[in-house]
C-alpha cells in the first residue's frame, strides 16, 4: 500500500492536452459538411423537407427535448435507415466511422454544433433554443437563448 509521502506529484502537460483538443475540434469541424451531406441525402430521399430540434439545459446538464420532421407543413416520421457518420477520434489524430439511425445522427450533429457555437450552454442557468435543418436549402440554423439571473443592487446613505 502506498503512503501519502510515497506519492509523487504528476506533471500534467496542459499544452499537449489543449493541442489534442484543438486537433479534435478542427477535425470535427472539417467532417461536419460530409456528415451533413450524408444526413440531408437520407432526409431528402425520405421526402423530409425540414427537421426542427429543440434543446434545453441548465444546472450543468442539458438535452435534446424533441426532434420533429416535416414534409412540407405536414409532420412526418424520420426514416428508420441507418447512415454512416465519420467522427473524429478524441485526440484528433484520425477518424472512425459510426453507423447510426437518422435520428441519432441528427442529435449528434445538433450537440456538436451547439457545443461548438455555445460551449457550456448547459451550465448554470443554461440555455434553450431550436435548430432548423432545412433540407431544401442544405442549411442548419440555430436560434439560441441564454438564461441568466440579473441583480441590480443599490446602496444609499444620507
Amino acid at each position: 500500500m502506498a503512503h501519502s509521502q510515497d506519492l509523487q506529484p504528476v506533471d500534467i502537460d496542459w499544452k499537449a492536452i489543449m493541442a489534442r483538443h484543438a486537433a479534435f475540434e478542427a477535425k470535427s469541424a472539417a467532417l461536419m459538411p460530409i456528415n451533413k451531406t450524408a444526413l440531408f441525402e437520407a432526409l431528402a430521399a425520405a421526402g423530409i423537407s425540414s427537421v426542427v430540434v429543440n434543446f434545453d439545459g441548465g444546472g450543468d446538464s442539458g438535452q435534446i427535448e424533441s426532434i420533429e420532421a416535416l414534409a412540407g407543413d405536414t409532420p412526418a416520421e424520420l426514416p428508420t435507415d441507418a447512415i454512416s457518420m465519420i467522427c473524429a477520434l478524441p485526440d484528433g489524430s484520425g477518424t472512425e466511422t459510426d453507423t447510426k439511425p437518422v435520428g441519432d445522427v441528427i442529435e449528434s450533429l445538433a450537440y456538436e454544433l451547439l457545443t461548438a457555437a455555445h460551449p457550456g450552454w448547459e451550465n448554470n442557468d443554461g440555455a434553450y433554443g431550436e435548430f432548423l435543418f432545412d433540407v431544401a436549402a442544405g442549411s442548419i440554423s440555430l436560434e439560441h437563448n441564454d438564461r441568466y439571473v440579473a441583480v441590480e443592487s443599490y446602496s444609499h446613505e444620507w
